[in-house]
């Protein structure tokens, strides 16, 4: 499976019945047990995220790439505290989302733009690029491209999340394909982060800070990593 597969086999998951199932996973309706254990799970990523750039006391005016910015869970409150985002997403549907839930804040966000656009398509240099749970739809052989390239674009700062590959979740996930059904979502691949450390290291950075995201479903390894 090349990576033209999977963009479209993401593309067309998120443009269809992933949209309505993530639409209310990131939302704040009734949801299953299951799915509001994700919901709480990428929340505490995004609030970890958003914590560190408030930390460092620059985050207004600092220029941001949410790359694969799902429906804005992290794009509207960078906006809101006065960072100037780009957030993108492979998905149509996705960034329409994320669209509609910036225009129901209180005040217009002017200092957010959207487009809906695959990763490696993203042009232009910010500041701090962020790519949150998106790793987890494609290879590890593909992973190292992908970053390559958000590090490109990434004049100070790449902050990363993505699934840790270690025998306890391998084994998780693999008892998960047993019940394959229309809740499934895409291929769900892990990452050692060994790994996404030494692809970082080679595109000229360093790893500044780091975090976990452990929930019953939802595991996520953040790390912040900052040029050279």
């Amino acid at each position: 499976m090349n990576l033209v597969d999977d963009k479209t086999i993401v593309r067309q998951y998120f443009n269809s019945t992933g949209f309505d199932r993530w639409q209310r996973i990131y939302g704040d309706g009734k949801v299953n047990k299951v799915q509001l254990d994700i919901r709480t799970g990428h929340q505490k990523t995004v609030d970890t995220v958003i914590e560190w750039l408030q930390a460092d006391g620059n985050l207004r005016g600092l220029s941001v790439c949410d790359a694969g910015c799902g429906v804005g869970s992290l794009s509207i409150p960078l906006a809101e505290a006065g960072a100037i985002v780009c957030a993108s997403d492979i998905s149509e549907k996705m960034v329409a989302e994320a669209y509609d839930r910036s225009t129901a804040v209180p005040g217009k966000l002017y200092n957010i733009s959207f487009a809906a656009q695959d990763l490696e398509a993203l042009t232009g240099k910010f500041h701090t690029v962020i790519c949150l749970d998106v790793l987890i739809h494609y290879p590890q052989n593909k992973a190292a491209e992908m970053i390559a390239h958000l590090s490109s674009i990434a004049q100070s700062r790449l902050i990363l999340s993505f699934a840790p590959k270690t025998v306890a979740l391998t084994a998780l996930k693999k008892f998960g394909e047993l019940f394959p059904g229309p809740s499934k979502t895409t291929r769900a691949y892990q990452h050692r982060e060994a790994d996404v450390i030494k692809i970082l290291e080679s595109n000229g950075f360093v790893i500044n800070r780091t975090a976990m995201t452990s929930t019953n479903f939802y595991y996520s390894r953040l790390l912040e990593a900052v040029r050279k």
